[in-house]
């Protein structure tokens, strides 16, 4: 299947993308702080003029950073344990994670997360997974100044996270990706639903 290639093929590549782009992250922050302590000078303090340019150097750095955390956790499975994790939290940094094509496509994005919905999944490594291909499949599908809809909420012994949007019948959805979704799911006993307007994902609660 041509779309679970690709998605082997990032797998393979991202990780190590990551950790070259946040070593030259890191060796910035180490000079800058060289720097602040040379321009310390007899004084002691750095220069109030100077301060003001080290702190916005620094808070950019610490913003790229957190980014790439974010997305490498959404995007790079490193095969974890069977375990426990909370839908909500995470459905709310999958929100965070993709706010940029939110605004890029002018989506308005109505949520609905109900707090605290605890799931188990064989691979935990893999609810990010899951997330950013809902989501991505909302975006896709509604033309600039759709809406997409996100749900949590937890029912009986399962819990379940909804994705509507306003494309209607729109584009239909590319059948190497829907096969290497639904694989995915089976293989982590997720119950996937989809039709024109909605993608539903059913797992079981903690």
């Amino acid at each position: 299947m041509v779309g679970a290639a690709r998605y082997g093929a990032v797998q393979a590549l991202m990780d190590s993308l990551l950790h070259d782009v946040r070593n030259p992250l890191n060796a910035m922050a180490i000079h800058l702080e060289v720097l602040s302590e040379k321009l310390k000078a007899e004084t002691g303090q750095v220069p109030a003029s100077q301060e003001k340019n080290l702190k916005a150097m620094r808070e950019q750095i610490q913003r790229v950073d957190g980014i790439l955390r974010l997305f490498s956790d959404f995007i790079v499975s490193r095969g974890a344990a069977a375990g426990e994790m909370d839908l909500s939290e995470a459905t709310t940094r999958a929100l965070g994670v993709m706010s940029h094509e939110a605004r890029k496509r002018r989506i308005q994005t109505q949520v609905a997360v109900e707090a605290g919905v605890q799931v188990r999944l064989a691979d935990t490594s893999e609810l990010g997974f899951f997330l950013v291909q809902a989501l991505l499949r909302a975006f896709r599908r509604v033309e600039s100044g759709g809406s997409v809809r996100v749900t949590v909420r937890a029912e009986g012994a399962v819990a379940v996270l909804e994705v509507e949007d306003s494309g209607g019948e729109g584009p239909m959805d590319p059948p190497d990706t829907v096969a290497a979704l639904g694989l995915r799911c089976a293989q982590l006993g997720v119950d996937l639903h989809l039709r024109a307007g909605t993608c539903r994902l059913i797992f079981p609660r903690a």
